[in-house]
């Protein structure tokens, strides 16, 4: 039996090393790391991914698949509940860092059974939701910069975060982590997040004004 770390990065979330540093504090012992670099997980499959590929060669019945969240899996419903539970019916156990959640075929009872698979239903339309909510937050934001896009207009006090900061606080905000959490992984103030969190858009449009 073996435990692996699958994680996907892409230029909205945290680095691989990040994902394996969170796993292995929850107390994971990672035997393998599998990594997708620069994949997106709306409009790519697991299986259609190369290393998501290779995931599924690796894994045999008895082994952990420890993923960060359901979102590493995808961002797609449909994907990340089949995903889920294709892996169950091979036997594989899916376990996630953040919630400290598990799935997968042990129970026989077909009441837990139902849980379990509305469970993983839920979980996958929140990933889903949350790269919608992110999609649309970064629409407004463009749109509102384009419209103060005049080369004479004030552009307001520089934002004190950068891009890749900003958008690891949009990340954490949508999976419900607490605010001192974000400003100790981000180096930010609490004050600073919750300007974030209270106006995105704003805060998106801070840094398009600022080119940053």
């Amino acid at each position: 039996m073996q435990t692996i770390l699958y994680a996907r990065v892409s230029t909205a979330d945290q680095t691989s090393t990040h994902q394996r540093k969170q796993a292995e504090a929850a107390g994971f012992k990672i035997d393998h790391v599998v990594i997708d670099e620069g994949v997106s997980g709306i409009s790519t499959t697991l299986a259609e991914r190369p290393q998501g590929r290779r995931l599924f060669d690796m894994l045999r019945a008895g082994d952990v698949l420890v993923v960060r969240w359901v979102d590493r899996l995808g961002r797609n419903y449909a994907d990340v509940t089949e995903t889920i539970r294709e892996l169950i019916r091979r036997g594989v156990v899916v376990r996630t860092v953040i919630n400290a959640m598990t799935f997968d075929g042990a129970t026989t009872d077909p009441v837990q059974q139902a849980v379990r698979d509305a469970l993983i239903g839920f979980m996958a339309a929140t990933a889903q939701a949350q790269a919608e909510a992110t999609k649309e937050a970064q629409r407004a934001g463009i749109a509102h910069a384009k419209a103060q896009a005049d080369a004479t207009a004030y552009r307001g006090r520089k934002p004190s975060y950068s891009r890749d900061q900003f958008k690891i606080v949009r990340d954490q905000l949508s999976q419900g982590v607490a605010v001192a959490a974000i400003a100790k992984a981000t180096g930010l103030t609490r004050q600073v997040v919750y300007r974030i969190s209270a106006d995105p858009a704003e805060a998106e449009a801070a840094l398009a004004r600022w080119a940053a």
